[in-house]
């Protein structure tokens, strides 16, 4: 890392360009043989199921900006490039957003990346409680996130979504807010 931050920052950003790119890349072609694997086994009938079909056009017609956003947040890149190619999205779309996102994250991990785990380092010379603190209340901010999520998302178990409609009537209105009329 301290090689890195060395250069000078076009070489920099392109040298982490070309590291994401290529593992990104990596990982959506994992994820195609997978694929194809999960063809010849007893998966089969998962994966030609009508719901992960369903998934597949999805993702084929609005995979690509997830692709590019999924780099600007931590810990899902290597998730949604992996449903990209167990979903056989296609190359056309997947490498045009790849590269976009691979830029951006490399522009964004050069700049405020950088600054921040210096920043870290900076706080842990001067305070290695201090900073072992900040990296504990980030941690438990995030298990308290993600708990939230899913128990929202589970919060009464066997009864499905509602649907749009159902959404609207209840709450009055798309936004939830009073119907005018």
């Amino acid at each position: 890392m301290e090689t890195l931050r060395s250069w000078p920052y076009p070489l920099t950003v392109a040298a982490l360009f070309v590291i994401v790119l290529v593992r990104a890349n990596a990982t959506y072609w994992v994820g195609r043989g997978a694929r194809s694997g999960a063809d010849r086994t007893r998966l089969h009938p998962l994966v030609s199921s009508p719901g992960f079909l369903r998934a597949e056009r999805l993702l084929e017609r609005w995979g690509a900006p997830l692709v590019t956003a999924c780099f600007l947040t931590v810990g899902v890149q290597t998730v949604v490039n992996l449903a990209a190619g167990a979903t056989r999205m296609s190359l056309r779309r997947y490498l045009p957003a790849v590269a976009l996102g691979s830029a951006v994250w490399a522009v964004l991990y050069a700049t405020v990346g950088f600054a921040t785990f210096s920043a870290w380092q900076r706080l842990y010379q001067l305070s290695p409680a201090a900073a072992v603190v900040v990296v504990a209340v980030l941690v438990l901010a995030l298990v308290g996130f993600v708990t939230r999520q899913l128990r929202h998302r589970t919060a009464v178990p066997g009864q499905a979504a509602p649907t749009r409609a159902e959404a609207c009537a209840v709450t009055g209105g798309p936004e939830g807010g009073p119907t005018s009329g």
